[in-house]
């Protein structure tokens, strides 16, 4: 009996033993058993919220285009608006100016039906010139200027041309006009064609 009791184990001890080595207690940093779960761990946590304003911005996005888009429409229905109208104003012009040269030519037409067999040369000749005036008050009335007739005056670069030269009598005559060989004309200050001039040079 007594080696029987040597043998046996306290239950008190038994009760009382401490956890494995390696083992949270309960209760510990472990948080073992507790059922609580550290921040931002559990399985399936719900993702971060859009930043609000998105949708604004996208809006705003599409009306700036949607503006540009009208305006470069309008600028184009514009464009297209003047260049009808500047071709339009040119063809009105030009059609005022043909206008102007109708009689002249109706002029023209019944001089060329004369009879050179009947007419005499001084109708025709007569009626060349009536013509011509005609033109002339025609294309004046247009804004043509011809060029003031120059024999005797200097030679001017920016108004005559000097198709040739011939010798001056005197140092004096030295550059100047000395026979208009065709006339110059101007339009509204554009000069259309130089006079056709022959040039006096002194080579004394």
């Amino acid at each position: 009996m007594a080696d029987d009791k040597k043998h046996e184990t306290p239950d008190a001890e038994n009760n009382g033993a401490s956890p494995a080595d390696g083992e949270a207690p309960a209760g510990s940093n472990g948080h073992a058993g507790n059922g609580l779960a550290e921040p931002g761990a559990a399985a399936g946590a719900a993702p971060e919220a859009a930043p609000a304003g998105g949708g604004d911005a996208a809006g705003e996005l599409a009306a700036l285009k949607d503006r540009y888009l009208r305006l470069a429409a309008e600028f184009e229905n514009y464009r297209k608006r003047v260049e009808r109208e500047r071709s339009e104003g040119a063809v009105r012009a030009q059609a005022q100016l043909m206008e102007r040269f109708l009689e002249p030519l109706d002029d023209l037409a019944r001089i060329a039906d004369f009879d050179p067999e009947t007419t005499p040369a001084g109708a025709l000749h007569e009626g060349a010139e009536m013509v011509e005036r005609k033109f002339l008050r025609a294309m004046e009335a247009a804004g043509l200027e011809a060029i003031a007739d120059a024999e005797g005056k200097p030679f001017d670069p920016t108004l005559h041309e000097a198709l040739t030269t011939v010798p001056a009598e005197s140092e004096a005559e030295d550059d100047t006009i000395a026979q208009v060989y065709q006339k110059g004309y101007r339009f509204k200050g554009v000069l259309l064609r130089p006079a056709r001039v022959v040039v006096k040079k002194h080579n004394g």
